[in-house]
C-alpha cells in the first residue's frame, strides 16, 4: 500500500511540475521591443486607450469598420502595437487583445466583449498572427453573424470549417517564413476560393511584430519597417473592400 501511495505521489508531483513548467514558459513571452511600447502613446492621428484590451482609434473621425487582432503564441500582445495604429490612422477601429497565458488558443473567445463595447461598428474583421490567426478563425466560425472578414498574418485555419463560408479572407505571409512556402500552399485548400493572398518577398515570421528574433525563424531580406508597411497597406485595402 505504501508503494502505491509513493507511486501516486510521484505521478502527481510530475504532473504538477510539468504544469508549473508550462505556465512559467507561457508567462515569459517574447517582446515587446521599444518600438512597440512607443506606439502605445496617442498622437494627433490615433487615440490609444488601454483597459481590458488596447484600442487604437482614428483621432478625427468615427470609424464604422473594426479589426480585432489576436497575438501570436507566447508573444507579449503589446508587441503588435507598431503596425496596428498605422491601420487605425486610415480610419478604422483596431482592437488588440491580451490572451490567457499569452496563447490565443486558450482564449479563443477573448474578442467577445468587443462587440458589445462598440455597437457603432457596422463591419468587423478578425485576425491574428501565427497561433493568433488560428484562434481568430475558430472565433470567426462561432460568430459568423457578426464577423464579415478574417485576416491571417503568417497563419491559416486549423480545419476547413470556413472553406464554404461567405467570409472575405486575406492571407499575408513572407517568403522566408519559418513555416515554409509549402505549408501555406498546402493549407490554402482550407480557405474559400475567393481568398486574397499577399506574399511578402523576403519577409519572415517575426517581423509581423516587434519582439525580436524568434527561434526557428528564417532571416528576412527586407527590413522590419518595410515588411510592416506592406502588411498595413494590404490590411487597409482589405478593410476598404469590406466596407463596399
Amino acid at each position: 500500500m505504501k508503494i502505491i501511495k509513493r507511486i501516486l505521489f510521484g505521478l502527481v508531483l510530475v504532473v504538477v511540475l510539468a504544469v508549473l513548467g508550462f505556465v512559467i514558459w507561457a508567462e515569459t513571452p517574447l517582446g515587446p521591443a521599444p518600438e512597440a511600447l512607443a506606439a502605445l502613446e496617442s498622437d494627433s492621428n490615433v487615440t490609444v486607450t488601454t483597459g481590458d484590451f488596447i484600442i487604437f482609434e482614428p483621432a478625427n473621425l468615427k470609424p464604422v469598420t473594426g479589426f480585432i487582432f489576436y497575438p501570436g503564441g507566447r508573444v507579449d500582445y503589446r508587441s503588435y502595437a507598431a503596425p496596428l495604429p498605422e491601420i487605425a490612422a486610415q480610419g478604422y477601429l483596431v482592437i488588440l487583445l491580451p490572451v490567457n497565458l499569452n496563447l490565443a488558443f486558450f482564449d479563443v473567445n477573448a474578442g467577445d466583449p468587443v462587440f458589445a463595447a462598440h455597437p457603432e461598428i457596422q463591419q468587423w474583421a478578425v485576425g491574428g498572427h501565427s497561433l493568433g490567426g488560428v484562434a481568430s478563425a475558430l472565433f470567426a466560425k462561432d460568430h459568423l453573424s457578426l464577423v464579415d472578414g478574417i485576416i491571417f498574418w503568417a497563419s491559416y485555419p486549423a480545419d476547413d470549417s470556413l472553406k464554404n463560408s461567405s467570409l472575405s479572407v486575406l492571407s499575408i505571409y513572407g517568403t522566408n517564413d519559418m513555416a515554409g512556402m509549402e505549408q501555406f500552399s498546402e493549407t490554402s485548400t482550407l480557405l474559400p476560393s475567393s481568398t486574397e493572398y499577399v506574399v511578402l518577398d523576403g519577409g519572415n515570421h517575426a517581423q509581423f511584430g516587434d519582439y525580436g528574433l524568434q527561434p526557428g525563424d528564417k532571416q528576412a531580406t527586407i527590413s522590419r519597417t518595410e515588411q510592416q508597411t506592406q502588411v498595413v497597406n494590404a490590411v487597409v485595402k482589405f478593410l476598404e473592400e469590406l466596407e463596399k
